[in-house]
């Protein structure tokens, strides 16, 4: 029966005050450290509990100010407190959080509420993402995460309509100028301005009337623009004949979206629309207009205008340098 030699320290260790730990120990101590790193290491967040449903939703309201609601519906049998929200996807530059940081919201058994968020810009580097949430917990101060569904489909077209937007961009400026309101029952003009960047091209073949304005002797028809714009292009304004399309007064008080045009544009030959939107002191004074044309005939809605066909002498301004 052969020995097994138990490994020692040599003198030349002992000489050098150098020592060898047993093998086992060194093997039990690693064992150790691998555990105490593990208790030390952040846990994997919890998912969403069972029985609480969250998804993405977006009112008519709020699509102009670039918010949105995670809906949370709570079917267990207790209270649900949530704190900070955000919601994260690849095709945003950053998370969209909740609108009123800092507050908490108690969702109670069996009911749906809805807390705002602030979209954030968009990363246009990508087109293809898949949305997920993250949910404070306030009772435990656990932060819950998971899939989100995006119930009425917000995030792919705005994607798509701001970076394309950002495509336009990089060819010209397009904004609003001046307003100059009316009197009833003259058109009011509102300019569009177009100063090219010479960094790319595009075309702008018409802008299209709101739920709340027509143009002039366009009624609900696109009013065709016609420009395109390259690297020798010059800056270009258009001068767009504004009639109201409605004049009940609620039209106005309710109104959500009765100052965002939509321009038709096409970028490296392919078509598409990009929004546009008058800043808030210029809406106010749309609307304001709005008000007061429609003061002398109070009316249901306008009666329909001839088509651009039957009418010879109302077309647009042509733009001017």
């Amino acid at each position: 029966m052969g020995i097994r030699a138990t490994p020692q320290n040599s003198p030349s260790d002992a000489a050098s005050g150098r020592f060898r730990a047993p093998r086992r120990a060194i093997l039990w101590s690693s064992v150790a450290l691998v555990a105490a790193l593990a208790a030390c290491a952040p846990a994997p967040d919890p998912g969403i509990p069972e029985g609480v449903e969250v998804s993405l939703i977006q009112l008519r309201s709020d699509v102009a100010a670039r918010d949105a609601q995670v809906r949370i519906v709570n079917g267990t049998d207790d209270v649900v407190e949530i704190g900070d929200v955000a919601v994260i996807d690849e095709r945003f530059a950053d998370a969209a959080g909740r609108a009123d940081e800092g507050r908490v919201t108690s969702v109670r058994p069996g009911s749906t509420v809805d807390i705002r968020v602030r979209l954030p810009a968009m990363d246009c580097t990508t087109d293809a993402g898949e949305p997920t949430v993250e949910l404070e917990l306030a009772a435990s101060g656990a932060t819950v995460g998971g899939p989100i569904v995006d119930a009425l489909d917000v995030i792919a077209p705005l994607h798509e309509r701001e970076c394309r937007a950002e495509r336009l961009a990089a060819a010209a400026d397009v904004s609003f100028g001046d307003f100059l309101p009316s009197r009833h029952p003259a058109p009011a003009v509102l300019e569009l301005a177009v100063a090219p960047t010479g960094e790319a091209e595009a075309a702008l073949s018409g802008i299209r009337p709101t739920n709340l304005i027509e143009f002039d002797g366009w009624g609900a028809d696109t009013l065709p623009l016609d420009l395109r714009i390259d690297g020798a292009s010059e800056p270009e304004v258009v001068e767009l004949p504004l009639v109201p399309l409605r004049c009940d007064p609620h039209a106005v008080q309710e109104d959500k979206r009765g100052t965002v045009f939509t321009l038709e544009v096409e970028l490296e030959g392919e078509p598409g629309t990009v929004e546009l939107a008058a800043d808030e002191e210029l809406r106010g004074r749309i609307l304001t207009w709005v008000t007061e044309w429609c003061s002398p005939t109070v009316v249901t809605d306008r009666s329909p205008r001839a088509s651009p066909g039957d009418i010879q002498s109302q077309r647009p301004v042509l733009p001017h340098r």
